[in-house]
C-alpha cells in the first residue's frame, strides 16, 4: 500500500526546507512510494505539516554501500549518517533511498 504522507524528525525540517536534504533512507515498511508521487511532509514528533515533496525515485541500498554522496544528500558526514541510521533502524542492513524535491510553498 502506498504511503499517503511522510514524516521526518523535527531536527531535519530546516535541511529539507532549505534544499540541503534531498534524500531519505527508510526501511521497507516506509519505502512504498512511487516516482512522481506528491506527499505531505509532517514532523514525526507532533505531526505538524511543513511542506509537500515530490518523489524522484526509490532505490534499494545496503547500509554498507552508503557513501559520502549519500551523506551529502542527507546534509551529514558519512559517520553521522551511519550513526543516525543505527539510532533509527538498529541492526537493519537493507534500506531504501527515496530521492525527493520540495514543492513550492
Amino acid at each position: 500500500m502506498l504511503l499517503n504522507k511522510i514524516t521526518f524528525f523535527e531536527r531535519f525540517e530546516h535541511d529539507i526546507l532549505s534544499g540541503a536534504k534531498t534524500i531519505t533512507l527508510r526501511d521497507e515498511a516506509e519505502s512504498h512510494v512511487i516516482t512522481g508521487q506528491i506527499l505531505p511532509v509532517s514532523t514525526f514528533e507532533t505531526d505538524r505539516w511543513f511542506c509537500d515533496i515530490q518523489i524522484i525515485d526509490v532505490t534499494p541500498v545496503k547500509l554498507t554501500e552508503l557513501t559520502e554522496m549519500h551523506a551529502k544528500q542527507e546534509n551529514m558526514t558519512l559517520p553521522q549518517l551511519r550513526d543516525v541510521i543505527a539510532e533509527i533502524y538498529p541492526g537493519l542492513e537493507q534500506l531504501f533511498m527515496i530521492r525527493f524535491m520540495i514543492l513550492s510553498q
